[in-house]
Parts: structure tokens; C-alpha cells; sequence
């Protein structure tokens, strides 16, 4: 097989090998003893800083578990996140390079697969928002509510961002862990789509937070990748302001929380509770400080409420435990959806075997042997008084009108 290795740019074909070694299990020094090589060469092959010729390429893809064609496919020659965000970010460091490469490894992953089965993205993106003019939260704002409008969800709250974005929008959202500082990590080009990675440490009103804040990134700024830090004193400027005043608006739109603050009001002729409060917060799925300052910003509380209540020793968590609410489940779907059923799909064609299936899915052998058993007894016919599981083809044509 000719491999025509100079049309690959190497600083991507390095990031794929750094990655198929660390999902070995491998050190660069063992790689480099396997191999006989010096780590030396080794390092700057994972940077891009050096070539690997067709002989070193072969050996590596061998040690790795891997084929030549999956380090060389158009997926892997695609435009690197990592080099966009480090033209574009001032910070960076191992974890935002981590969190970043784990990104672009995902979705390239997700793209694979949709080739392998030929079920391409129905990407439904909007054009970018006009964002110059007027005071960043007016924009903010506006923008917010017409992507409300746009995905005709009214002035409620979301029920699950997560779905709505990837079945509506066509982003492509992963969860996985990263550096505490980092809540989470947006990428775009025109073949990965719309990337999202969410730190899967953080608890959930966090997460969906963070998504709401890389959506607007999408929306306004899609062509720059961001890493999104924590910050302790919420100053955020630029770009970084816009998206999170977007989260804001997009998450707790000013009509939908009146009705509701007012509704509240009228069931309790003294007042509203903090237990209100609370119970409101976990239906927006925001945390309890995010909607008293967006009440204190309505003027439906006085403003000062947070700082006092946070002055007094006010626990969220505690009060959150007396009343019942789980504001931080267990994430069940770290994977999109519709990943998974591509995965499972392209194992069933025999085009992925158990071990590459199980790369796929980030899990282990064992999890997806009872993955594949609980999927072929899920759906069930009834024949001659008996059933029998039936495996249901997932890329069939329905047709449609």
C-alpha cells in the first residue's frame, strides 16, 4: 500500500498518535524502547515537529491496536482544534491541550462513524448572529430569544438542553473529564461541525450552564475555538461576557420567570420562600445564585438578597437536601445518542470488531458485551405464543412525506 504521508499534516497525525498511545495504555519511553527509537523522536513525531515515514507509521499503528487507514482517513487530516485554539487563545497548558485533543478525538470519531454507515449529520446551523452594535447584553439578550423562537421552545424552561441541541441543531455534545478550572471546551470547522465538550466533574446545573454558554459561542463566534475557565469574580469581557450573558437570557428568559415568580407570589400572600426559591431553581436547572441574581436583575427581589443570604451561612446544598431534590444525578449519557447507535450499528455490519467497538464507546470489553445483550432483548414479537428478540435495523429508509 502507497501511503502518501505528505498530504497529511502532521501536527494532526501527531495528535492521533499521542492519542492511539495513551488509549494503549503506553509511555512515549516504552513506545520508544518497543521501536527502538529515542523518546526524543517519539515526542516531536506527537507535535508534528517531525515526519513519521511509511516503515515508523506501520509499527506504530501495529503497537497501538490500530489501522494505518484510521490514522490516515480525511478524518484524520482535518484542520486541528488544538492548533485553532492555540492560535486563538492567550492561556493555555497540558490541561487545555488535553481537554481540547480529547474533543477533536471524539469528533472525529463521530464523523467515522457516520461515514461507515453512511448516515451523514443533518446539520440544521443557523447563520452567525450579528453581534455588533448596542450593548453586549441587549445583543445578548436578542439573540437569545430568537433562538428561543427559532427552536420553538417558548419562554419555559428546558427540559434538556443536551437533546434539543444535538436533535435540532446538530451539535455534536460529549461529556468527559477535565481540569476543575475548565468548565468546557467549543470547537467548529466544516467537517467536524459544531463541537461541544462539557466537563463531566462539574454537577449538573453547572454543566448546563456551560452548555448554554459554548451554544452562544456557536451562535456568535462559531469559527473561533473556546476554552471555557472558571472565574471568581464573574467578570467576564468580549466574547467571553456575550456567551455568558447569552446562557443567561437563553436559560432564564425575563417572561417566562415573571409568570412564574408571580404565579409563586400568589400562592403565598407573604411572600416568596427561599424554599421557592430553590424548588424554582432546580425547574430551570440553574443554581440557586444564578436565579436569585436573575431575580435581583428583574427587580422581582431586593437587590442585595444573595450576598445577605450567602453572608448568613445560607447552604445550597443543605437546603436543597432537606426539600428533596437531587441537583446532581449521575450522568447516564456521556456519549451522544445517536454516537452510541451509529457505534452499535457499524459493529453489527461487521465493519468495528469488539475491541474497536469498545475504543469507540470508551469503555471496556465486558460493558459492551452487556451493551450489545441488553440492546438485542430491548424489543420483542410475538410468534406463535412465543417471543423472540429481534435486532431492529437502524439506518433502514422509512420514507416520508
Amino acid at each position: 500500500m502507497k501511503l502518501s504521508l505528505e498530504q497529511v499534516d502532521p501536527r494532526t497525525l501527531g495528535l492521533r498518535l499521542q492519542e492511539a498511545r495513551k488509549a494503549a495504555g503506553m509511555t512515549q519511553q516504552q513506545v520508544a524502547d518497543r521501536l527502538g527509537m529515542a523518546r526524543t523522536t517519539i515526542v516531536a513525531i506527537e507535535k508534528g515537529e517531525r515526519r513519521v515515514v511509511p516503515h515508523e507509521l506501520l509499527q506504530l499503528a501495529s503497537l497501538y491496536g490500530r489501522s494505518v487507514s484510521s490514522l490516515v482517513s480525511k478524518r484524520a487530516v482535518t484542520e486541528s482544534l488544538l492548533t485553532q485554539f492555540r492560535a486563538n487563545q492567550r492561556e493555555s497548558g497540558p490541561g487545555f491541550d488535553e481537554a481540547t485533543n480529547e474533543l477533536q478525538s471524539r469528533s472525529e470519531d463521530y464523523v467515522e462513524l457516520e461515514r461507515m454507515v453512511g448516515a451523514p449529520s443533518a446539520n440544521r446551523f443557523p447563520p452567525e448572529y450579528d453581534t455588533k452594535g448596542g450593548p453586549p447584553e441587549r445583543i445578548a439578550e436578542d439573540v437569545a430569544t430568537a433562538e428561543r423562537n427559532r427552536l420553538g421552545i417558548g419562554d419555559g424552561p428546558i427540559g434538556n438542553l443536551r437533546d434539543r441541541l444535538e436533535t435540532d441543531v446538530g451539535i455534536r455534545v460529549f461529556y468527559f473529564p477535565m481540569e476543575s478550572r475548565i468548565a468546557g471546551v467549543f470547537g467548529f470547522n466544516d467537517i467536524l461541525g459544531a463541537c461541544v465538550g462539557v466537563n463531566s466533574n462539574h454537577p449538573r446545573d453547572r454543566r448546563n450552564w456551560t452548555l448554554a454558554h459554548e451554544y452562544g459561542h456557536f451562535l456568535m463566534d462559531r469559527y473561533q475555538v473556546e476554552v471555557t475557565v472558571l472565574t471568581t469574580d464573574r467578570k467576564f469581557i468580549g466574547k467571553e461576557r456575550l456567551a455568558d450573558s447569552f446562557a443567561k437570557y437563553f436559560l432564564m428568559p425575563a417572561s417566562g420567570l415573571n409568570r412564574r415568580f408571580t404565579e409563586l407570589l400568589r400562592a403565598n400572600e407573604k411572600g416568596v420562600t427561599l424554599a421557592d426559591v430553590c424548588t424554582l431553581s432546580n425547574l430551570y436547572q440553574v443554581s440557586v445564585q444564578a436565579l436569585v441574581l436573575r431575580l435581583e436583575e428583574l427587580s422581582r427581589l431586593p437587590t442585595g438578597i444573595w450576598e445577605r443570604l450567602r453572608a448568613e451561612g445560607f447552604k445550597v446544598q443543605h437546603a436543597q437536601k432537606l426539600l428533596g431534590i437531587d441537583a446532581n444525578p449521575p450522568i447516564l449519557e456521556r456519549l451522544p445518542r445517536r454516537y452510541v447507535a451509529l457505534a452499535v450499528e457499524a459493529f453489527r455490519r461487521g465493519q468495528l470488531s469488539e475491541g474497536q467497538l469498545s475504543r469507540y464507546l470508551r469503555t471496556d470489553r465486558v460493558s459492551v458485551r452487556s451493551l450489545m445483550e441488553s440492546l438485542s432483548k430491548e424489543i420483542h414479537v410475538e410468534n406463535g405464543g412465543e417471543f423472540r428478540a429481534i435486532t431492529p435495523d437502524l439506518a433502514q429508509t422509512l420514507g416520508g412525506r
